[in-house]
C-alpha cells in the first residue's frame, strides 16, 4: 500500500457542547465503529479509532468498498449494523470475535454498512489541510451513486434542519448531531469538531462497585434498575470520579458491603450462562480480554441520580455521569418506567430507504 496518508490514522474527534453552534456543516452522529478506510487498488485496510485494524471483522464490506470507493483514497466514516429500522450496537459488538468462522457467519446473518463522511486523501493528494467544505464537496461528487452497503452520510449547513435531525433521528438509534467548522482542515486525533448529544437523568440503584486500576479505591459504581417482573437488571456504570472522591466512596459504601454475593440479586454472575442472558458484571468480554472485572457486592439500599445520553436495548449505551445521591428515593422505585422513550424513526429514511 502506497498512499499519501498511510495507516494508522487517528480520526478527528469532537468535543461536547450543549447547543448546536451556528454557521457549520451538520451531520448525524452515528452510533457504530469509527472506521478509516484506506484503499490502494485491491488492497483495503479498515482502521479503528485506536488505529487497530478492523478489516477481518467485516469481510462483507471489502468487495463493496473496492467497487464503490475511488481506486486510491482514504475515507473516514462509521461501520454500523441496522436491525428493525434502527442501529443496533449490540449486533455490531458481536463482530469482535477471535473465531474467523463466527465472524463470517455473522457477516451473512447481520451484514454491516459503511457510512462515509470525510475524505482524507485522493489519488496522490493528501487532503488533510483542505477545508472541510471542499473535502465534503469532493466526497459528494465521488459517492453520488453510492449504493448499499456503502452510504454517503447526509449533511446540511441549515441549522434548522440540524435541529430537526437532533429531535427525530434518535428514534433510529443515532446519537445526536456533529457540527464541523466549514473552513477547518482535518486534524487527526484533535477535538476539532463539536458533538451535541441528548442528556437525560435517571435514578438508579447502586448494587456494587469495581476497584480502580490504580488500587483499592472505587473505579466504577454498578447500576441497576428494576424490570416489570421485579428483577434488578444491571444497566451500566458511572465511573468518572476525582481521585479524592474515589477514596471517599470506599468508606461511604463500607456499611453496605456484603462479604459474598450470596443473597445479592446478581449472585449468579459466577455462572457463565448468566452473563449471556443478563449481562451481569464480573465476566471478561471481547473488549476487556483478561482485565480483572471482579466486583464488590453491596446491599441494594442506596440510590444515585446519573446523567445519560441514550439507551441501547435495556441498558445505558455509554458510561453515565454521577450527579448526586438520592436519599429521598426508595430503591424499589427505580424502574425502567422513569426513562424517556424516544419516538421511533426509521433508519431507512435517513439512508435513502436502503438500510
Amino acid at each position: 500500500m502506497d498512499l499519501p496518508v498511510m495507516p494508522p490514522v487517528k480520526p478527528m474527534l469532537a468535543t461536547p457542547v450543549a447547543d448546536i453552534p451556528p454557521g457549520m456543516q451538520y451531520e448525524a452522529k452515528w452510533d457504530g465503529f469509527r472506521a478509516i478506510v484506506h484503499r490502494d487498488h485491491d488492497e483495503i485496510v479498515i482502521g479503528s479509532r485506536t488505529g487497530k485494524p478492523l478489516t477481518r471483522y467485516f469481510p462483507e464490506l471489502l468487495e463493496p468498498l473496492r467497487g464503490q470507493l475511488p481506486e486510491r483514497c482514504v475515507v473516514d466514516g462509521e461501520i454500523v449494523i441496522a436491525h428493525a429500522g434502527r442501529l443496533d450496537f449490540d449486533l455490531l459488538s458481536e463482530r469482535i470475535h477471535p473465531a474467523d468462522s463466527r465472524v463470517r457467519m455473522l457477516a451473512e446473518r447481520t451484514p454491516a454498512d459503511f457510512v462515509a463522511f470525510d475524505l482524507l486523501a485522493l489519488d496522490d493528494q493528501a487532503l488533510l489541510n483542505v477545508a472541510q467544505s471542499e473535502r465534503r464537496a469532493t466526497l459528494e461528487r465521488l459517492l453520488r451513486r453510492a449504493a448499499p452497503p456503502v452510504h454517503l452520510a447526509p449533511a446540511t449547513t441549515d441549522i434548522a434542519v440540524a435541529r430537526e435531525w437532533f429531535a427525530r433521528y434518535e428514534g433510529a438509534g443515532l446519537d445526536g448531531v456533529i457540527a464541523k467548522p466549514l473552513d477547518r482542515p482535518y486534524r487527526p486525533g484533535a477535538r476539532a469538531m463539536y458533538k451535541i448529544k441528548h442528556t437525560r437523568t435517571a435514578d438508579c440503584v447502586v448494587a456494587g462497585y469495581r476497584y480502580h486500576k490504580s488500587g483499592p479505591v472505587v473505579g466504577s459504581l454498578l447500576l441497576g434498575l428494576y424490570d416489570d417482573a421485579g428483577r434488578l437488571q444491571h444497566v451500566g456504570v458511572c465511573a468518572a470520579f476525582p481521585m479524592r472522591q474515589r477514596h471517599a466512596l470506599v468508606a461511604e459504601l463500607e456499611p453496605l458491603r456484603m462479604e459474598s454475593p450470596a443473597g445479592h440479586p446478581w449472585a449468579s454472575w459466577t455462572e457463565e450462562a448468566a452473563h449471556e442472558a443478563a449481562r451481569l458484571p464480573g465476566a471478561p468480554s471481547r473488549w476487556t480480554g483478561t482485565k480483572d472485572l471482579a466486583w464488590v457486592p453491596l446491599r441494594c439500599e442506596r440510590v444515585c441520580e446519573v446523567g445519560y445520553d441514550h439507551m441501547q436495548g435495556d441498558r445505558f449505551r455509554h458510561t453515565t455521569q454521577f450527579l448526586r445521591w438520592r436519599p429521598d428515593r426508595e430503591p424499589r422505585g427505580c424502574t425502567y418506567a422513569q426513562l424517556e422513550e424516544p419516538v421511533r424513526y426509521d433508519l431507512n429514511a435517513i439512508l435513502g430507504g436502503s438500510a
